[in-house]
């Protein structure tokens, strides 16, 4: 298999046909601008026919995990039909090609993790967090819906109470406390971070990959059937894309100031 054509991530191959995704460039925190946000969509299809890989990791950069999408992808998605259906599209593309790939995913999360990043981070079939990672998903707090993946995933890993808590107010969450409320299988020292979710995927590499990927795809029909849910927060992930407040949030980023979201609402 050819990654060469990646410019937003590198696969580097390792033994036991361990695949070790990249976000990023080096130096830099992480952002996916309009080629990067397809690039997370279309990895994990050619991982997954790629016969050369039995497990993957995925990581970001020293800085951190994810920013998110650029602040030009999203003035592109406030401005223009065109970009909000592309990015539609790669939103769900995202998440059904992860929870679809039957090679057992591991995620190293680092620093910030934010947005779509976020969604990688946590739609990873096992999620490794620094304990100083800080988990933001962001969406009510830019002025648009919670959806890339939180509706589908967050409800059973964290419980409704906390889900609604965390994406309503776009709280921080710090990787101990990720771990403590089961957003992520596990919180370790960020300095020994990459070495366990490398430990990791060494066992699942030595283990029966018919069983493991029949397991994984057996637990991700939760995920199939929570489907419908994902698509509606998508949809109005994007509606909210065309309305007053966004473009207020968006502004606030711009000029790193809290936004001041118009009164009311026209629904």
């Amino acid at each position: 298999m050819d990654y060469s054509r990646y410019t937003n991530l590198k696969v580097e191959l390792h033994e036991h046909g361990i695949a070790e995704v990249i976000l990023g460039e080096p130096g830099k925190l992480p952002a996916a601008d309009a080629t990067g946000h397809g690039e997370l969509a279309d990895i994990w299809r050619d991982l997954d026919r790629d016969a050369a890989v039995s497990v993957i990791v995925v990581r970001g950069q020293d800085k951190g995990f994810s920013a998110g999408g650029t602040l030009d992808l999203v003035a592109a998605m406030v401005d223009e039909f065109e970009h909000r259906a592309r990015v539609w599209k790669e939103a769900r593309d995202i998440v059904y090609n992860m929870i679809n790939c039957s090679k057992v995913i591991v995620s190293a999360i680092n620093g910030p993790a934010v947005g779509g990043g976020l969604a990688v981070a946590l739609l990873a079939d096992i999620s490794i967090a620094a304990k100083n990672a800080r988990l933001i998903d962001g969406h009510t707090r830019l002025g648009v819906a919670a959806g890339d993946h939180a509706a589908i995933i967050w409800p059973l890993l964290c419980g409704m109470a906390k889900a609604k808590l965390h994406l309503l107010l776009s709280n921080e969450i710090s990787g101990e406390e990720a771990e403590r409320i089961g957003l992520v299988s596990m919180a370790v020292e960020a300095d020994v971070l990459r070495d366990t979710a490398f430990d990791v995927a060494r066992k699942l590499a030595a283990g029966p990959q018919t069983a493991l990927r029949w397991t994984k795809h057996s637990l991700n029909n939760w995920l199939r059937q929570a489907g419908p849910i994902f698509d509606n927060s998508v949809a109005l992930e994007m509606l909210g894309f065309t309305g007053p407040e966004v473009r207020e949030g968006l502004a606030a980023v711009r000029e790193r100031r809290t936004p001041n979201f118009p009164a009311g609402s026209p629904i």
